[in-house]
């Protein structure tokens, strides 16, 4: 599962760096949805991995 999240952050810079520089305008709203989701998944990762 660490490596989902490791990939949605990475598409989310990606598509952040798109969407603020300008080059795409719906790019900007697609980072922030893949930055909640790697948020999302991060707490998870990080749960289920104490109880392991």
């Amino acid at each position: 599962m660490l490596r989902w999240t490791i990939t949605f952050i990475v598409l989310a810079l990606i598509a952040g760096v798109l969407g603020f520089g300008g080059i795409a305008a719906g790019a900007a709203g697609i980072a922030k949805v893949l930055f909640f989701l790697f948020i999302i998944l991060f707490v998870i990762s990080l749960i289920r991995g104490k109880k392991m």
